[in-house]
Order: structure tokens, then sequence, then C-alpha cells
């Protein structure tokens, strides 16, 4: 990486690692902790989700706690199952080429990928190290992030932030190629090498003039997607849309939506719109990373969020829903590191 992406990931925090941004409130965490007698307290936040669905929560057993019309038709598929099986199983679900695949168990977008054929197909069966899902691929352009939170003892939740999504692109100026597009901002630049592996040969291609190319489809920060707070376009009529989604999952009551749409009046409305994804506990209220927000709102954010947190978790463990042992949630967390390192390889 050159100097120049080096000063430009060190002088703009969203791109700092987890831990430079996390550390600081560890005596935060501390506090709610001795207020709710438990260190993982979190596993009491969403009882019908492995621990609380903070981290090592099956993806596949989230989905069919959502409404089935909500979501993209999605498949589990076992490890080193056979191609050949797994094409008589998307053709029986009605999934076609292209489609996306992820872990059952996973995080940060490690490890998904769009599959545009049998051969990408079978290099993602080579390389994948754990059971993992097959999704028909939705073709809405737009995909927000939305955080829900209920009070166990109340009849209707709300939405804490909104983040808008833009995926990782470049825009043609018909003379430079996709490579150096790419190299023109340290967005993009900072996955160079990644992108290089995934598109070889197809970077050196001259872009035509405002033809955008998809670099990654994926909103995930990971991969290099801008984050954009749109927590100010809530409405009465998203609020009652998301409110009784949720309220039709088993006792969830904290976590973020990640939904793909085309036009965000339409989705308050409920119309053209698909969940691909809920995150649990472990759920960021990911509006933080917008890059006009400093690093002390960010700070007020999460702080913000432990707390719903940990009075959820806390009414939650009254009603006889258990915390996570210490012992439990060291190990749960060491089993995430290990996976984490794996998913990186995919």
């Amino acid at each position: 990486m050159t100097l120049k992406l080096r000063w430009h990931k060190l002088t703009h925090w969203e791109y700092w690692p987890l831990w430079a941004i996390y550390y600081p409130l560890f005596p935060i965490w501390v506090f709610f902790s001795i207020k709710a007698r438990s260190f993982f307290f979190f596993n009491a936040a969403n009882p019908k989700m492995k621990n609380g669905g903070m981290a090592m929560e099956s993806k596949n057993e989230i989905y069919d706690m959502i409404p089935e019309a909500h979501i993209p038709k999605t498949i589990l598929i076992e490890k080193d199952t056979p191609a050949s099986e797994i094409t008589k199983r998307i053709n029986a679900n009605g999934i076609a080429y292209p489609f996306i695949v992820k872990p059952d168990i996973g995080m940060k977008a490690f490890g998904v990928d769009k599959i545009h054929n049998r051969e990408e197909l079978q290099d993602y069966i080579d390389r994948t190290p754990q059971d993992y899902l097959i999704q028909e691929f939705i073709p809405y352009a737009n995909e927000v992030g939305i955080f829900y939170v209920r009070m166990p003892n109340e009849d209707r939740g709300k939405i804490t932030g909104i983040v808008a999504k833009e995926f990782l692109s470049v825009i043609g100026d018909g003379k430079s190629t996709i490579l150096q597009l790419i190299k023109q901002t340290p967005r993009s630049h900072m996955h160079l090498r990644t992108l290089s592996k995934k598109f070889g040969n197809q970077l050196n291609a001259v872009l035509e003039k405002n033809k955008e190319f998809i670099l990654v489809p994926f909103g995930s920060h990971t991969r290099g997607a801008k984050f954009i707070d749109k927590t100010n376009k809530n409405n009465a009529h998203l609020e009652r849309l998301i409110d009784a989604i949720c309220i039709q999952m088993p006792e969830f009551y904290y976590g973020r939506l990640d939904v793909l749409y085309t036009d965000f009046e339409e989705l308050s409305e409920g119309k053209n719109f698909k969940i691909i994804e809920i995150n649990g506990a472990g759920g960021e209220a990911t509006h933080i990373y917008d890059p006009k927000h400093s690093l002390f709102f960010a700070w007020k954010e999460i702080t913000r969020h432990w707390n719903y947190l940990c009075k959820i978790s806390m009414l939650n463990h009254k009603r006889g829903f258990p915390y996570l042992s210490f012992n439990d949630g060291r190990t749960m967390l060491k089993q995430n590191g290990v996976l984490e390192e794996e998913l990186k390889l995919v």
C-alpha cells in the first residue's frame, strides 16, 4: 500500500480496525456488564437467535424466522456437496444464474460472492471452508441498513438508524482503463489486490464515458461500500412496515435489517424490496460510518445502542432467558476469531 493510501486510512477513522474504534469504549461495556451482572448479557437480547445474534449464528436459521415473502429464495448447502447435486437443488427451487453464495455462519461479507456459471460455482465449492447458502440474486439497485429496537414489554418498536449503501464502483471517462479508474480514488484503490484477483485482465478494458462498472455488488463496508447516513428519511410508514415484519419474528428485539429496494418511497409503502440479511446483537448501527461523521459521533451512537441492548437483555433475563456464561462467551469469541481468519481466505 502506498504512503498516500496509508495516510488516508490514518486520517479517516472509518477505515480504522474495529479494535481502534471499540477499545476506548471498553469501560462503557464494563459499566453495562455490571448493570446486567453479566459480561455476555447480549445473549438474552434475541432469545431465539444463537448467542443473541452476536456471533457464530446460522444465517439459515435466521432466514427461517423472517416472513418468507420478504426474503430471497435461499437454500442451505452442506460443504463438499457435488456441483451436480447443487444444480438439481437450485433448479428445483427456481434459482438461476447469477446467484449469491454466502457462508451460513459468517461476518463482514467475507466469503460472499456472485456466481455466474458452473465454473465459478465449482471454484467456490473448492475454497469454502464450511456450509453455505445459495440465494437468488435480487436485481434491485439500492441497499439500505435499518436498525430496529423494541423493548420486550412494549407492543411497538422503532427505527434508530438508517444507512444507505453505495456499492464500490467506478465511472468511465472514455479514456481510462478500469484499473486506472480504481487507482483514482482511495476507497477503491485500497481493494486493488482483491479486485485484480477477481477481474484479472478485465481491468485493462477502457470504460465508456459515464458508464458505471460495479466492482463489488454488496453493501459491505469491509468490501468498499460507502455508507451514507439517511436516518432523517425515517417516516411513519417505514417504521410501521419494519415493525410489522420484526414483530412476526419470534423474540426478536434488537438488530439491523439489510434491505435491497428500488425506490425509497416504494420501500416505505412496502413495495419492491427484499430483506437480504438480519444481524442481531452483533449488528452495528452502520450509519456511524458516513464520512461526514466524527469519531465522537460514532462513540455516542455505539453507546446509545449498547444502552438499548443492555435494557432489552435485562428485561428478557427477568422473563427467564439466560445470559451466556463467561466460559461459553469466551469460547464463542475464540471460535469467531478462527472463523474470521478462515473466511478472509475464501
